[in-house]
């Protein structure tokens, strides 16, 4: 099994080894994945580590590490935009990027070295109560949409909310209709807690979209941008608008009981 890394600030991982492909997901720095297949054109087939989804990105995005160094780690970076040094040249990337086997603000990928000095996030130690979560999702907000996206800079329904439960040390699956099997279903509004994710169906009764509760009459998704919008017993209501645009299907609770939360520290 060959392991890598993603070594650029966000990597597009597409349904075919073509730039014309659909954009499934992303890789973003400091992410590790398998590589499971060596494409024409500098393209290689990945699983990602953090979630196993599947998808090809160009090789050249990727470098090879050792097994020491794989998945060591899980320290993000909080900030929208971060900056760090890939073998002695700046580089900016996003909020979230993993800082995979970093030891004193550095760390050794085979031939190359990162140095990083910025803050960082123990998503270990983060807190899951009401205002933490509250907080943790503003920072997304006005992101733009963005199918296959899972960043501040764009992402789709379930990237922004994988992204968001990554931060509390929550792994999720990448799509709606596979993290609407996570987590323990709630019979009602009136029962949720901030955190709870809310999952909605199309006319066919598949899921195709998902938010995060903030309250029992509030959501906040992406859809168009990442927003804040009404939900009743029928689904959402656009603030702006009054509009019905999501039918509800199921509640569930992903998060377990809150704790206490810290703040980012230096590194």
């Amino acid at each position: 099994m060959i392991r890598a890394i993603c070594c650029v600030p966000v990597s597009p991982l597409r349904a075919e080894p073509s730039h014309r492909s659909e954009m499934v997901s992303q890789l973003i720095f400091g992410e590790c994945c398998e590589i499971l297949e060596e494409g024409k054109d500098s393209w290689s087939k990945i699983r990602g580590s953090f979630d196993g989804y599947e998808g090809w990105c160009q090789s050249g995005q990727l470098t090879e590490i050792d097994e020491p160094e794989y998945d060591n780690g899980n320290a993000l970076t909080p900030d929208w935009v971060s900056s760090l040094e890939y073998n002695g040249h700046p580089m900016m990337v996003p909020m979230g990027a993993v800082l995979t086997a970093m030891k004193n603000g550095r760390a050794h990928w085979r031939k190359n070295q990162v140095h990083f000095k910025g803050k960082t996030w123990e998503p270990s130690a983060a807190g899951r109560d009401a205002k933490s979560i509250r907080q943790l999702t503003y920072k997304f907000l006005n992101t733009p949409y963005l199918w296959g996206g899972k960043t501040v800079f764009g992402a789709d329904c379930s990237g922004f909310v994988q992204s968001v439960f990554r931060f509390m040390n929550i792994p999720l699956l990448r799509d709606a209709s596979q993290q609407a099997t996570q987590g323990e279903a709630v019979g009602f509004l009136e029962e949720t807690k901030t955190g709870d994710l809310a999952f909605f169906d199309n006319e066919e009764g598949k899921i195709t979209h998902v938010g995060i509760l903030l309250s029992p009459h509030e959501i906040i998704h992406s859809s168009v941008k990442v927003r804040i919008d009404k939900i009743d017993n029928m689904g959402i209501v656009r603030s702006d608008s009054f509009q019905r645009t999501h039918h509800l299907r199921i509640i569930k609770r992903i998060l377990p009981e809150p704790q206490e939360a810290v703040r980012p520290k230096d590194r």
